[in-house]
């Protein structure tokens, strides 16, 4: 493994994109723990796109107009409802003050959202389909398990890099949750993240 793979792929994961955002965001509203689940969820959630481009299934979304269209509406559709359900105050984005008593539900709200982010973005499948296959050696005569290593060094630096992000935001969690001006600046911050990121998904194009 070569190491401008690992710095290239450093600089793909920490740079600012949706799951960022909402591994942030949990962080802050729901504590430590959830912004893990958050990381993990959202690192789940570029496993069917890292399959796709191993597989070649990722072309389809290049050559086909109508699928690629179909999942960047679902995406840009999901990223304002979450933007909605923020400034609402419920939802995924809701502080969480209960305790314990909802984990397991909470946990699994907030994987099943942080899995739909990646899932539901076709940049993704695109993207690794043009990114894993610069770094296998062209005299390969059997890519499957190279690929498959770039794969998973790919998914463990983004749910390292995720949970750190999450560590931070958690961090200063207690300091936000007892200011009702800051908090609603930060939920407004939130859902201006998530439309800013829709608005950018809707000009995406093959």
């Amino acid at each position: 493994m070569s190491i401008e793979f690992l710095i290239t792929a450093f600089i793909i994961v920490v740079s600012p994109g949706t799951g960022a955002v909402y591994t942030v965001a949990t962080g802050v509203t729901r504590g430590l723990r959830m912004s893990v689940v958050a990381a993990f969820g959202c690192t789940l959630g570029i496993v069917p796109h890292l399959a796709a481009a191993i597989a070649g299934l990722a072309a389809i979304l290049h050559t086909s107009a109508v699928a690629f269209e179909s999942f960047k509406w679902a995406g840009v559709a999901y990223l304002l409802f979450l933007a909605w359900q923020t400034l609402r105050e419920k939802g995924s984005m809701k502080i969480d003050t209960a305790g314990d008593a909802k984990t397991e539900k909470s946990a699994a709200g907030v994987t099943g959202t942080a899995i739909l982010i990646n899932f539901l973005n076709p940049k993704l499948s695109m993207f690794f389909l043009a990114f894993l296959p610069q770094f296998v050696p062209a005299t390969s005569t059997n890519t499957l398990p190279q690929m498959l290593e770039l794969s998973a060094v790919f998914m463990i630096m983004t749910f390292v890099v995720f949970v750190i992000y999450g560590a931070f935001a958690a961090a200063v969690r207690d300091h936000i949750i007892t200011k009702p001006k800051v908090l609603a600046w930060m939920r407004r911050t939130f859902a201006v993240a998530f439309v800013g990121l829709g608005a950018q998904l809707a000009l995406a194009s093959r």
